[in-house]
């Protein structure tokens, strides 16, 4: 009896955290900036878990059949969460409502458990015996949501069947818990029956899963989804239309099939074909591929060497028929080394040394973004190039986003780079900047590989010239301890988007 009891204590308490958890990922896959995405959602639950805990003194009978209908209560609001969360955003009004008014709909909820069990319990046990045992589960639980969510729930599950599945594990509880207590029950027959229900339809739910992230994808996404997959670090989605494909990274654009090969031409050839003896690439970020293929264009290069967080990214651009064919299979190519890796400690750790860099990383919507465009990134970089290498890093829309663009090419320069500040236009973004940053001179290249689709050599001095309305602006260096450039790019966005 005893072990079944703190069990459910640790089960309610994990249950807790993984919605909590969800809510936050999903926040911050939609909303972008991590750190204010978790840092409102926890403080939100905690605060809502003092006002359930604090309502708790009100309930003063039929403390277990109560108990039994919260329970029944989280599974079906935290079971549901994400699916009402990814519907909210899709829907495109009132996000903000829908998300706090869950994460502090289950927080109250999850906030009366606790106290009621422990008043359930207590003329089982001595009352620092009860404490001591109910907060030990409870943080016990904790720790074993906090593991599993990001190792198993995410990759494996997804967030909108991961919620689901700790739904159900509430109504487990609920239901275990009309025969623990049966003899304190006046009906315990129809909280079973209840219980059974709420079961059901989550199991349906559960059955469903994959139909239910469809249908909300359908409305967020305007063309049809062909792949959708949570990882370890973002969500990965691809659309198709014809023969256009799109990658999309939490919900952010990364590339349209039609006109990528503008922006990874000029990604690439400006700083590439300036160098004739280049032997040794380094690309940061760029799992798709598309980078890669560019670079492979010249014979003399000997090694490129990819480093990208997410492994699942670098395997669906290894793999997919229709991905291959638009990377020309280059990430298969034996000049080619994958690392699946954090780009930040790697460059720390690794004593390898590079003609050319390209940085081609997702804007920086985030605060663990924001650190591979800082100071202390540019300087460790630095240290990875050879004599009269050049590094090129893709630097968000100097039209849209000004400050923020100005603030990279600002960041570079104390870091010791002399940068040569480019543009050009992809249809799908508008007007895209990149910064060409060299620890010596650079001079602009005369010729151009053969085969490309935009790039040639009078488009490439126009991409130098910026004219009023993208001409530079004053900006603050980004630094590791303040990540200015996040505020920057989260107001200048906010703003298109009103």
């Amino acid at each position: 009896m005893q072990v079944v009891l703190f069990l459910s204590v640790f089960l309610i308490a994990a249950c807790g955290l993984v919605y909590e958890l969800i809510a936050g990922t999903l926040a911050s896959y939609l909303l972008g900036d991590s750190v204010l995405q978790f840092s409102t959602v926890i403080g939100s639950y905690l605060f809502a878990m003092g006002i359930g805990s604090w309502m708790s003194r009100y309930l003063t009978r039929g403390l277990v059949a109560r108990f039994i209908s919260i329970e029944l209560m989280v599974g079906l609001v935290g079971g549901f969460s994400s699916t009402l969360l990814f519907f909210g955003f899709a829907w495109g009004r009132g996000f903000h409502l829908q998300l706090y008014g869950v994460v502090i709909a289950i927080g109250v909820l999850v906030g009366l458990e606790i106290p009621l069990l422990m008043r359930i319990l207590k003329g089982r046990f001595e009352f620092r015996d009860l404490v001591a045992h109910v907060l030990t589960f409870d943080y016990l639980g904790a720790l074993g949501a906090s593991l599993l969510f990001p190792l198993f729930l995410v990759p494996r599950l997804g967030l909108v069947r991961s919620a689901l599945a700790f739904g159900i594990v509430n109504a487990v509880v609920a239901l275990w818990s009309t025969f623990l207590f049966r003899e304190r029950l006046r009906r315990p027959g129809a909280l079973r029956v209840m219980s059974g229900a709420v079961l059901a339809l989550l199991g349906i739910a559960f059955a469903g899963a994959n139909r239910i992230t469809a249908a909300a994808e359908d409305n967020l996404y305007a063309d049809e989804v062909i792949f959708a997959r949570d990882t370890h670090y973002q969500r990965i989605v691809l659309t198709r239309w014809k023969d256009d494909l799109r990658l999309f990274l939490s919900s952010h654009l990364q590339f349209s099939s039609r006109d990528e090969y503008r922006y990874h031409e000029a990604l690439v050839h400006p700083g590439l074909a300036a160098l004739p003896d280049a032997r040794r690439v380094l690309v940061l970020g760029g799992g798709d591929g598309l980078a890669v293929r560019e670079i492979l264009r010249y014979p003399n290069i000997a090694r490129v060497t990819l480093v990208d967080l997410d492994p699942e990214m670098t395997r669906l651009f290894s793999t997919h028929p229709a991905l291959k064919q638009l990377n020309g299979g280059s990430l298969t190519n034996p000049r080619v080394r994958i690392i699946n890796a954090d780009a930040f400690p790697w460059l720390e750790r690794t004593a390898e040394m590079f003609d050319f860099v390209v940085v081609d990383f997702p804007d920086p919507t985030n605060y663990s973004l924001g650190k591979l465009y800082t100071t202390v990134f540019y300087r460790m970089l630095a240290r990875h190039l050879t004599p009269g290498a050049l590094v090129v890093v893709q630097s968000t829309s100097p039209m849209f986003a000004r400050q923020s663009y100005w603030c990279i090419v600002k960041t570079m320069e104390l870091c010791g780079f002399s940068v040569y500040p480019y543009h050009a236009y992809v249809p799908s973004f508008g007007e895209w900047g990149y910064a060409l940053g060299a620890l010596g001179p650079y001079r602009p290249p005369a010729t151009l590989p053969a085969g490309l689709r935009f790039l040639n050599t009078a488009t490439l001095a126009a991409m130098f010239d910026f004219p009023r309305d993208m001409a530079r602006v004053d900006a603050e260096p980004n630094r590791l301890n303040n990540q200015v450039l996040v505020r920057y790019y989260d107001e200048e966005w906010n703003r298109i988007a009103r």
